[in-house]
């Protein structure tokens, strides 16, 4: 099937050679192209240009759709790095507790959060887990993403990760969209290790992190550097260990604070250091420089009333910024980019 694109008022977004990223002053370039064309052939797109340069052969053809994109802008679909969009069901009880003023530490440290989570994760099965997260694929879909990175982590157990992970290989499998999937065993210590942190962290080294390898269920691996979570050595020994297994890091880092998350992204390569709500200039000058991209997540800052994050300095500084949902049941229940 082909599809025509035309009288586009500006196709947006438009790069001629490959580019890794833009950073600083250059975010705000952006190329387009005015009264262009756009042309899919079988969901791929096949040719783009100023609607001068469109060939009649495309016009002849009887199995072409014509769209017409008057005063209409073209852009790509959003790429969504930061999801957790496979859950059980939603937190909205814990807003109670937030109008309350209670805070994110004070819901975890109550049983909410995360663990809350997990408690309706380990009761469900894994087909109705993959039905309830195509729904939500269906429903970012809808609103323009079409690239998404999803992790686990409401599991805290062997079993239960590697079930979360299987339900994204699942979507990998039979979603129209690119997925990517990230192990985030280290997102909180389960209640019965609370007073043994470290005995978690080693059944994450020495259990999961094999198995996920072993089973290929990841691309990357996470850890949620946070204080009353796993601090920066207990983040760094569980990216140590999977790197050993070709899984490269992702952070949850200064969410709540400054926690030393930036630092360890940047020490181990890591793909990304997500949230940020928390950045001064010794994180930004870290971050100059490294390939570990500073990816905001806004929603989140806004449910749960923290700092924005300081994106313009960053840019003033010369810092790359990616954006990302962070569609989970409880501090961002939404994947609207």
């Amino acid at each position: 099937m082909k599809i025509l694109l035309e009288n586009i008022k500006e196709l947006v977004q438009v790069i001629e050679e490959p580019l890794l990223f833009r950073a600083g002053a250059q975010m705000s370039t952006v190329k387009t192209i005015r009264n262009a064309f756009l042309i899919i052939r079988d969901e791929v797109i096949d040719e783009f240009g100023r609607m001068d340069q469109l060939k009649d052969k495309y016009m002849d053809d009887d199995l072409l759709i014509e769209i017409d994109c008057s005063n209409r802008l073209v852009y790509p679909s959003f790429v969504d790095s930061h999801t957790h969009l496979v859950y059980a069901e939603s937190r909205e009880n814990e807003f109670v507790g937030r109008i309350m003023g209670l805070s994110y530490e004070e819901i975890a440290r109550n049983g909410g959060g995360i663990l809350n989570s997990a408690k309706r994760l380990h009761v469900i099965s894994e087909n109705e887990l993959y039905k309830l997260a195509m729904n939500r694929i269906s429903e970012v879909i809808k609103t323009g993403t079409g690239a998404i990175e999803i992790k686990s982590g409401y599991g805290l157990n062997t079993e239960d990760e590697l079930k979360m992970l299987r339900v994204i290989r699942k979507i990998k499998e039979t979603s129209p969209i690119c997925i990517r999937s990230t192990f985030l065993g280290a997102h909180a210590v389960p209640e019965e290790f609370k007073n043994n942190p470290s005995e978690y962290v080693d059944i994450v080294i020495n259990e999961m992190i094999p198995q996920v390898a072993a089973d290929e269920l990841a691309d990357f691996i996470d850890v949620f550097c946070e204080k009353g979570f796993f601090s920066p050595h207990d983040t760094d020994r569980i990216l140590m260990a999977g790197m050993k297994y070709g899984l490269r890091p992702k952070i949850h880092a200064n969410e709540l604070g400054f926690t030393g998350g930036v630092q360890v992204g940047v020490k181990y390569n890591a793909l990304s250091v997500d949230h940020l709500e928390y950045v001064g200039d010794e994180e930004i000058a870290i971050l100059k420089g490294a390939e570990t991209m500073p990816t905001v997540l806004p929603g989140a800052a806004f449910f749960l009333n923290l700092p924005l994050s300081p994106v313009r300095k960053m840019i003033d500084a010369g810092l790359p910024v990616a954006l990302a949902s962070d569609y989970n049941p409880g501090s961002a229940p939404s994947g609207n980019m």
